[in-house]
């Protein structure tokens, strides 16, 4: 279900007029899609920001222009301003709602590993995976189980269940998480005694000797 946003149509471009919008609390943006000329246009920051970590990067909006048309659009992209931080533009993308749209989805570990409790240590290398579905399909985020997962299992893509509404874009053989066994403490060194070896004592004793005779 695509959560809905006010948005008004934004004609003037000059830096004059976005300084405007940006001081009354909205941030300026444009819809760009496929077969379908740019729109400028203007959101509430706030309630932008709200939309997007309530419900994801992947929300589904329903921008509602200037009371009249609604386009159902992606957050593709959006610029921070690093000083104030504050939303500074926006840029989304037009989407249709029976068409499949490539995404990234986060990916989220349950439960404590067995292995982990044995000392083994959790690693996830695949934080996002990359699946294609229709937009109103799109998982807000993909669970995996890690709590059967022993010192030397691993849980790849392929190992993910079906009966799902999407389609995993990844290679099947990625790994996602696994536990590797606990790191090793290395060992002390030796502390090095430092004596002179053997022959070369015998070789001082012969040169203290050598200059003993030559004194006398």
């Amino acid at each position: 279900m695509a959560i809905k946003l006010k948005a008004n149509k934004r004609d003037n471009l000059l830096t004059s007029k976005t300084k405007e919008i940006r001081e009354r609390g909205d941030v300026p943006g444009v819809v760009y899609g496929k077969e379908k000329d740019p729109v400028t246009l203007s959101v509430n920051s706030i309630e932008l920001l709200k939309t997007v970590r309530d419900n994801g990067k992947n929300a589904i909006i329903s921008l509602d222009v200037d009371g009249g048309d609604t386009l159902n659009v992606m957050l593709h992209e959006y610029q921070i301003d690093p000083l104030k931080d504050e939303l500074m533009h926006a840029d989304f993308y037009a989407v249709n709602m029976k068409e499949d749209v490539d995404v990234e989805v986060a990916i989220h570990t349950t439960g404590e590993a067995e292995g982990v409790r044995e000392g083994g240590v959790l690693q996830q290398p695949l934080y996002e995976l990359a699946v294609r579905a229709k937009p109103n399909e799109i998982p807000e985020e993909i669970l995996v189980d890690v709590s059967e997962l022993q010192i030397g299992d691993s849980i790849m893509v392929g190992d993910l269940k079906e009966g799902r509404n999407y389609e995993i874009l990844e290679d099947e053989n990625t790994t996602i998480v696994s536990v590797t066994p606990p790191e090793e403490m290395p060992e002390e060194p030796e502390e090095e005694v430092d004596e002179q070896p053997e022959v070369l004592k015998e070789k001082d004793d012969e040169d203290e000797g050598d200059d003993e005779n030559k004194d006398s």
